[in-house]
């Protein structure tokens, strides 16, 4: 199970000392989201703020995500600039599939999102293209949001085709992920938990990571941990 705090909850004045936070907190993944003002009504983060903590948090993955109308022109600059895994809209249609290939032309993990009024069903083509699937929980451009149970199905369904076509993609979940939403979510297969108001809002970030982890790890499936070691050791060969 993997915690990704969003630093879209952080203290703005103070990113670099916040990132470090975050790796000390034993966090695995520090998540970006990116906004255009476009795509999404708001507008956050350049590739110079990743550029800036890459080498504060050394041991965290950088998960971007790009909630961005023309993604393209921000592959190259995110990933010089220190990104891990870059995530791409299914919304954007028939872009989806050269993205992806650029991305994966960078040398990078690339993550594929789907936001609550989306069909799941959009993503199944790319499944075994991609590293990860995201499952929007709420609609993306603000932090602060309710979780929109609507979308545990989504999880389901994404989890179901995993098993089915044994494949290794992660199922990350962002939007309202608390203590109790990361439960929800962990039952319904998901194993990559982005939270950002619900993390950073605890008086003790390292507290709140090692109980979120705690929490989720209980509530996942009967053989979600044997999945997890096969994936692992295929990966090892």
């Amino acid at each position: 199970m993997i915690i990704a705090p969003s630093v879209l909850a952080a203290n703005f004045g103070r990113f670099a000392s916040e990132a470090k936070r975050v790796e000390r907190a034993k966090a695995e993944w520090l998540h970006l989201d990116i906004m255009d003002g476009h795509f999404v009504p708001n507008i956050s983060f350049r590739p110079e703020v990743v550029r800036t903590l890459r080498p504060v948090a050394r041991k965290l993955e950088f998960d971007v995500h790009l909630m961005c109308s023309k993604p393209e022109i921000l592959l190259e600059p995110f990933a010089k600039a220190g990104a891990d895994r870059i995530t791409i809209h299914v919304e954007l249609g028939e872009a989806v599939n050269p993205l992806i290939w650029k991305i994966k032309s960078l040398g990078k993990k690339v993550g594929i999102a789907v936001n609550p009024p989306t069909q799941i069903g959009l993503v199944e083509p790319f499944l075994k293209q991609v590293d990860l699937v995201l499952i929007m929980t709420v609609v993306p451009g603000f932090g602060g949001q309710s979780f929109i149970h609507e979308t545990l199905p989504k999880i389901q369904q994404a989890a179901a085709w995993r098993r089915e076509l044994n494949l290794e993609y992660r199922i990350e979940v962002d939007g309202g992920i608390n203590f109790q939403t990361s439960v929800e979510c962990a039952k319904a297969g998901a194993d990559t938990f982005v939270s950002g108001t619900g993390l950073f809002g605890q008086p003790s970030l390292r507290n709140a990571v090692a109980k979120m982890r705690r929490l989720v790890t209980a509530a996942a499936p009967p053989g979600h941990f044997k999945f997890e070691t096969l994936v692992a050791a295929s990966i090892s060969r």
